[in-house]
């Protein structure tokens, strides 16, 4: 058996580790009792106030419709803010967030989780988690270091500060406790490599390097030759066994393109470089089985956060399949939308603008009075700014987002406020000072204005194709919305 420190998974488990024992580790809530009742609007009862929706088995609670309407609320870059727009409203996400539950109930109604793809990418995330909890479980409350070996550490290196020792300490006793617990599970399970197998995987890894089914000009063995080169034996040929379990041909090529091409491995034309890379197979599935033989995969969490992210997987099958039912807009429908839509073309349409982002509401209106009373912008920001470092910067329609129709009202020297905008991840009270105004033009139709009122074209059908599906999902899964709940949020006031 090779170094274990060496390999990359076990550093980055070891790296997780150190994170771990600096954060600790989250607990989420589990979902709720499924129901079966047709779409009802009602008044909470007995349901925990957080609760805004129910569909089936899943439940939506309020923060995680917070959450969706601040991702619904920023803009999504250049040309993705669409001003006639209707305005974000709790009410009107929350019955897209349903929606997308139902598509995906019906997504794994109809078995697309068996799909090869899909089933594997799946297998590697769970896999992957259940490994990562393990060594949070079994090897965290080890990792820990003493003020006298910190004091020690500094001693032998003046040049290190305190933050500094205790992370190399830590770092090198995770190596360790790594290294010391995957050799004892590697004994454990009795791992047994097939040697006699690898001079097969060698000619099978030089088929598909060198010569693909599909011609392709990458020099690279591509993840879809994973499923479409390999025959199904060449797939489950054996390269390592352990106490029930083993490792195939197909798990090893899984690993190897989970690497970019310019770092794996060069020596795979050999028995040696196959068995070099066996070793950085094996190392999750040998985790895996030792946090079984534990339990570790009945946790809550785990099994949580494996749902969530198979229905991630599911809502993005299930678009994809649908995009294709969308056909590409002819020459004469792309002329006919900008002629309607010119002005939605628009470019170099700017703002340069200077702010001071206030705490509150109170303070925004501190701010724009003391303004307002001839009082120097930059000594004010200095006074009251979340930024004291503010500086005069060009905004677009689409930095701003919704908020733009509130700037573009202003002048050059104008003072404007208290306005709301993105302030990191949430929204705060701003006061504007416009300083330049650039309408921009509308450019005549060419190439580049071409492939953009096409891109919008299919947006907007997609938009629509989606919401035609969201409501026939509906109409088939019933769902219960708590407009109690909802009532009370407003989408510009979330903290």
């Amino acid at each position: 058996m090779t170094k274990l420190f060496s390999n990359k998974l076990a550093l980055a488990f070891i790296g997780l580790l150190i994170v771990f024992c600096h954060l600790g580790a989250a607990r989420a809530q589990t979902a709720g009792e499924p129901i079966r009742q047709r779409q009802s609007v009602v008044k909470p009862s007995a349901e925990p106030s957080n609760i805004v929706a129910r569909i089936g088995d899943y439940t939506i609670t309020s923060q995680e419709l917070e959450k969706r309407l601040m991702t619904e609320l920023y803009p999504r870059g250049y040309d993705s803010y669409n001003e006639q727009a209707e305005p974000v409203d709790a009410e009107t996400v929350l019955m897209k967030m349903i929606a997308e539950k139902a598509m995906v109930s019906e997504a794994r109604k109809l078995g697309l989780l068996k799909d090869e793809s899909l089933g594997a990418s799946i297998k590697q995330f769970k896999e992957k988690k259940l490994a990562n909890l393990l060594l949070q479980k079994q090897l965290l409350p080890k990792l820990t270091i003493t003020e006298s070996e910190i004091k020690q550490k500094m001693k032998a290196n003046p040049k290190l500060d305190r933050a500094r020792a205790e992370a190399m300490l830590k770092s090198t006793k995770a190596r360790s406790l790594f290294d010391q617990y995957y050799r004892h599970i590697y004994r454990k399970l009795h791992v047994k490599k097939l040697s006699n197998n690898f001079p097969k995987a060698v000619q099978i890894h030089e088929r598909l390097l060198k010569r693909p089914k599909k011609p392709r000009k990458a020099g690279f063995i591509r993840i879809s030759q994973i499923k479409d080169d390999l025959t199904p034996q060449e797939k489950d040929i054996v390269l390592a066994e352990y106490d029930n379990g083993k490792v195939t041909l197909k798990d090893w090529f899984d690993t190897l393109c989970e690497s970019s091409p310019p770092s794996r491995p060069r020596n795979l034309n050999t028995p040696k470089g196959v068995k070099q890379l066996l070793e950085r197979v094996l190392t999750v599935p040998l985790l895996v089985s030792e946090a079984k033989s534990l339990g570790f995969d009945k946790d809550k969490n785990l099994l949580k956060q494996v749902r969530e992210f198979e229905d991630g997987r599911l809502l993005s099958k299930v678009k994809s399949e649908k995009y294709k039912e969308i056909k590409e807009p002819t020459t004469d429908e792309i002329l006919l939308y900008f002629g309607k839509n010119m002005e939605a073309f628009r470019t170099d349409r700017t703002l340069k603008i200077d702010l001071i982002w206030c705490q509150d509401l109170k303070t925004a209106r501190q701010v724009k009075a003391e303004l307002d009373g001839g009082k120097d912008f930059e000594s004010v920001r200095q006074k009251y700014s979340l930024e004291k470092k503010g500086k005069p910067f060009k905004t677009y329609p689409s930095g701003e987002g919704l908020f733009w129709k509130d700037l573009w009202k202003g002048d050059p020297n104008d003072i404007l406020g208290p306005v709301k905008g993105f302030y990191r991840n949430s929204i705060k009270w701003r006061i504007i000072k416009i300083l330049e105004k650039n309408p921009g033009k509308v450019k005549g139709y060419s190439s580049d204005i071409e492939q953009r009122v096409k891109e919008r074209i299919v947006n907007e059908q997609r938009n629509a194709l989606l919401a035609k599906y969201g409501n026939e999902m509906l109409k088939k899964y019933p769902y219960k919305v708590y407009t109690e709940q909802i009532k009370d949020i407003d989408p510009l006031d979330i903290p």
